[in-house]
């Protein structure tokens, strides 16, 4: 594993301790197995209904990215994901500006967490203000995450135990319910004829796949993996047909337990209560009451600790090949972890939960742009897959190196081409404020360079891999 790195000019500073099941709980737990609780209000009225369909399009969409992403982590087995793919796989400049995109996904998405952790929190215990909520969460999860990844990954499998015993409480209940009359058996939730159709659809799949977010970040774990570069893809897979099918279970039950879909459906769910609302009808206000704390926790605990974990990974990764400021690529000789990288990602997530809190659409406006960051970098990896097997190493191997990649780019652009219009234009501003700086680095005498990269004429490929 030493050599892999020591190939591309990098020294093996972070510590190799996570094994296959260490990743599968990490992903989990990034993902969050109850994660479409939060957000079930959302995805249910801009999907006209058809929350369960929505789960299922975007896993199927996802799949192709994973498999993306598996050919990519075996390729070139390092932190940085996108960035790292891109850049090697193409070229340094077009991997700065997949970083840069990834960026509003990684650096954003801890402060979402927390934002939505603590105003929940709040509503439960409101002796408690939101920065107060904010504050401890923030906290405890730099605290784990500078004691070493191996306290990371202990905290998190206790945490990912609490979120599937929860889940399956409600599975149980949400079941009985249903059996002795309660709600409406339905299929409804995986097609509504009345409401139907494609761009709607669409329209809900890029609200949902903020549930998904997480599984990539996987990937960020290359260089702490015992295992190799093959099992973080395998672990990949693994967590998103899981936390998938989770996703589509649970929603489809709520669907049929919403106690008014008319007016879920007429009005939204500015409150963010519907999943709530359903377990009430199902077990009354004490399961509820069980389901909104434990989603609490769960995004306010072990879901932002390991996407603390992810964006530190990435700041490190930028920052090791001097696209970022240096200090960002400090790791602690005792720790083994990117002790300054991690801090910056616990006060960036601080300041901005506390800005947005300030902010009534803070929340929708989190959402979509780190949905929209996320999209973008996942079709950068469909064409890193195309150009840097099928062109730069003249694979043969059409399925894997265009047929799957060309399927997840063409279903992931359809997505965000009907993705809500204030996250394009957000996105594609912060898109156009990566070029900038990309033009001031190279004005500036500091163009991207990545270490051990060779151009495409360089490039010498085993006869093994053109078949």
């Amino acid at each position: 594993m030493t050599d892999s790195l020591a190939r591309y000019g990098y020294r093996q500073e972070l510590s190799r301790q996570l094994r296959f099941r260490d990743l599968v709980a990490y992903g989990l737990v990034y993902m969050v197995p109850i994660a479409p609780m939060a957000i079930f209000g959302s995805v249910y009225a801009s999907s006209g209904g058809m929350v369960a369909l929505a789960y299922l399009v975007g896993v199927v969409a996802l799949v192709f990215t994973a498999f993306s992403y598996a050919q990519m982590v075996r390729a070139f087995p390092m932190s940085g994901s996108v960035y790292n793919y891109a850049g090697r796989g193409i070229s340094p400049p077009v991997g700065f500006l997949a970083g840069w995109v990834i960026l509003l996904d990684y650096v954003l998405v801890p402060g979402l967490l927390y934002l939505v952790a603590s105003v929940a929190m709040h509503a439960t215990v409101p002796q408690v203000p939101v920065w107060g909520w904010l504050l401890g969460f923030v906290a405890v999860n730099t605290v784990v995450n500078c004691l070493g990844i191996r306290m990371t990954a202990v905290v998190t499998k206790v945490m990912l135990v609490g979120e599937l015993v929860v889940l399956a409480l409600f599975v149980v209940v949400a079941v009985g319910a249903l059996m002795s009359g309660k709600g409406r058996l339905s299929w409804e939730a995986f097609y509504n004829p009345h409401t139907f159709t494609w761009s709607v659809v669409a329209g809900a799949v890029s609200v949902a796949v903020l549930s998904f977010l997480g599984f990539d970040g996987i990937s960020m774990l290359a260089e702490e993996t015992r295992d190799g570069a093959r099992q973080v893809g395998r672990a990949m897979a693994v967590v998103l047909v899981l936390a998938g099918a989770l996703f589509i279970a649970q929603t489809w039950l709520a669907a049929m337990l919403v106690p008014d879909p008319a007016t879920l459906l007429a009005q939204g769910d500015a409150g963010g209560t519907a999943f709530y609302d359903a377990a009430r009808v199902a077990g009354d206000s004490w399961l509820a009451t069980v389901c909104a704390v434990a989603t609490a926790v769960a995004w306010g605990l072990p879901n932002s600790m390991v996407a603390q974990v992810a964006t530190s990974r990435l700041l490190y990764a930028m920052a090791r090949d001097q696209q970022l400021p240096r200090f960002l690529s400090r790791v602690s000789p005792r720790r083994n972890v990117p002790v300054n990288a991690t801090l910056l990602t616990g006060a960036v997530s601080l300041v901005l939960g506390l800005y947005m809190a300030t902010r009534a659409d803070g929340i929708t406006l989190l959402s979509s742009l780190i949905n929209f960051g996320a999209m973008v970098a996942f079709l950068v990896l469909h064409v890193t897959v195309v150009v840097h097997h099928l062109i730069r190493r003249r694979s043969r191997n059409w399925w894997a190196h265009l047929v799957m990649p060309a399927i997840g780019f063409v279903i992931l652009g359809w997505v965000v081409v009907n993705a809500n219009i204030a996250a394009q234009r957000l996105g594609l501003a912060w898109l156009v404020l990566g070029v900038l700086v990309l033009a001031g680095l190279y004005v500036s005498g500091r163009r991207p360079v990545l270490s051990g990269f060779a151009p495409a004429s360089q490039v010498t490929v085993p006869m093994s891999e053109r078949v």
